[in-house]
């Protein structure tokens, strides 16, 4: 087991919000339950806390962040000028909370990742993993449609050679050296779960069963998930302009018996060409053009991001710890 200043390791858990003001209190309690276990039992140290990340939040949540910082000594905030994305407000927490952190778990804001877990994390890093993935045993509360949509997702990844854990979203832990080396990653195009994978370290996986809502509204219907799940394909994948060139071969292929059977009908004195056939061919000819050229431009897309370097997010507020504050008006 390896040491730590004060003999347990510092844990930060990062918890990007956007309007959770109905769920914000009941998270805020609990996580606080499961820090102060994690510390009486010596998995953790003292100083640890959660940071919640206020994605700009159009409700209370960044009133209760304030409120909860406080009177909890555990409650750190940070509010983001305007609502930057689930993946950017998350990567936001992570890297100022890699500053003061040995490790950081990173979770959503609505209570459906079981919390239990947290332990388990901790003593797989407590053996030495680096990374410790949260994965779903099954995924019995969602809908059938996002189930196989779902699943669907996953084997296409897969398939595209994106190294992605299955059933795994970004409930996880990372040790302070994983974060300092996704800190490298510049790109303006984020997908977190396939990100982590690359980095590399000693990783393993925590199985648990996924809770229903405790309150509110899921931030991810379905137009967002479909955006994510696009994101995450073209970010970390060239296959689908491949798969562009391979339609292309095929049909210069297709055209070529095509070219040579209307030579056949001419040389038979059969050259009456049907309506429907030549408008058939024309609409399918241009169908797949169309879409060619949007996959296309959607990487263009992505390239015309990038060279921006436009900042990822930009904080505009920032909470420390009440034990912070008060140990640092001691020490004036």
């Amino acid at each position: 087991m390896k040491t730590y200043a004060g003999g347990a390791p510092i844990l930060s858990i990062v918890v990007p919000c956007y309007n959770e003001e109905e769920v914000l209190p009941e998270t805020i309690r609990r996580l606080s339950g499961v820090l102060t276990d994690l510390i009486r039992e010596n998995l953790i140290a003292e100083e640890s806390v959660m940071l919640l990340v206020d994605d700009g939040s159009k409700d209370k949540t960044w009133d209760i962040i304030e409120e909860s910082n406080q009177s909890n000594r555990f409650v750190t905030g940070l509010k983001l000028a305007r609502n930057a994305g689930h993946q950017r407000a998350l990567l936001a927490g992570l890297m100022k909370a890699k500053n003061t952190s040995d490790c950081v778990i990173s979770i959503d804001a609505d209570l459906q990742d079981d919390l239990g877990v947290i332990r388990e994390f901790m003593l797989k890093f407590h053996e030495g993993y680096e990374v410790v993935y949260g994965v779903r045993k099954s995924r019995a509360t969602d809908t059938s449609f996002k189930r196989n949509t779902a699943l669907g997702f996953y084997k296409l990844m897969k398939w595209m050679g994106v190294d992605i854990v299955y059933n795994h979203a970004d409930y996880r832990l990372t040790s302070k050296r994983v974060l300092e080396n996704l800190a490298n990653f510049e790109e303006v195009n984020l997908f977190l779960r396939g990100l982590i994978p690359l980095i590399g370290f000693k990783s393993t996986e925590v199985y648990y069963d996924r809770h229903e809502r405790f309150a509110g509204e899921s931030k991810y219907p379905l137009r967002k998930m479909l955006a994510f799940a696009f994101d995450g394909i073209t970010s970390f994948s060239v296959t689908p302009i491949r798969l562009v060139t391979l339609v292309g071969f095929i049909l210069f292929i297709v055209s070529i018996f095509t070219a040579l059977y209307a030579l056949v009908e001419r040389l038979q004195g059969q050259t009456i060409a049907g309506w429907a056939s030549l408008m058939i061919s024309i609409w399918f000819i241009g169908g797949i053009q169309l879409v060619c050229l949007g996959l296309i431009g959607e990487y263009i897309g992505k390239i015309y991001k990038e060279v921006k370097r436009r900042p990822l997010y930009i904080v505009e507020e920032e909470l420390e710890s009440l034990r912070g504050i008060i140990e640092e008006r001691v020490q004036i």
